[in-house]
């Protein structure tokens, strides 16, 4: 029996492309799943395993679908041998069942790893410059300049309570005692 495992790593991704791949390779069954690749929290991915017999096959549309570094995926695919199940990757037409396709699943998970790296890498030095021009990254204050004067020399005179100062600009409570917890530190 082959059997697909489709993930996608945020909830506004969905496994649609993924899942019509896999039923166009002949997935019988296909668990789908929202996480991050990196979180070792995976419950569909464990149900998916737990299902497969020895014969079977795991089919995933691409290798990082399935783990997130070198080392995961081959202890994985790994696992799956001693258990007697293959493993598939559509997109990078690899198939664990012969030598060279595990010559080539072990070169490509190096390179989907090695490629993780540079985005994450290019990702810490955007960051790093737009910090260096003086970018903050996060939400923008709720308040800011006069507002925030005119809310703070409210709050100072305690003539006013929290909970009608956060209605008066229109803010909750908990961000009104958060601006006056910024004030004093």
């Amino acid at each position: 029996m082959k059997i697909g495992y489709a993930r996608v790593s945020t909830d506004d991704q969905d496994c649609t492309l993924q899942v019509q791949a896999l039923e166009a390779a002949g997935c019988e069954k296909i668990y789908q799943e929202k996480a991050g690749g990196g979180k070792f929290d995976r419950p569909e991915l464990i149900r998916c395993i737990d299902a497969l017999r020895p014969g079977d096959t795991l089919a995933v549309w691409r290798l990082d679908r399935l783990g997130r570094s070198t080392k995961d995926l081959i202890e994985l695919v790994n696992s799956l041998k001693e258990k007697g199940i293959q493993f598939e990757s559509l997109q990078e037409s690899i198939a664990t069942s012969t030598a060279s396709g595990q010559l080539v699943f072990h070169l490509f998970a190096a390179l989907a790893e090695f490629e993780r790296n540079l985005i994450r890498e290019r990702t810490k030095a955007g960051l790093a410059s737009a910090r260096a021009r003086g970018r903050k990254g996060g939400r923008k204050p709720v308040l800011q300049g006069k507002d925030r004067e005119k809310f703070l020399r409210l709050a100072d005179t305690q003539q006013v309570p929290i909970k009608e100062l956060a209605e008066m600009f229109h803010i909750g409570r908990s961000t009104a005692f958060k601006i006056l917890k910024e004030k004093r530190t």
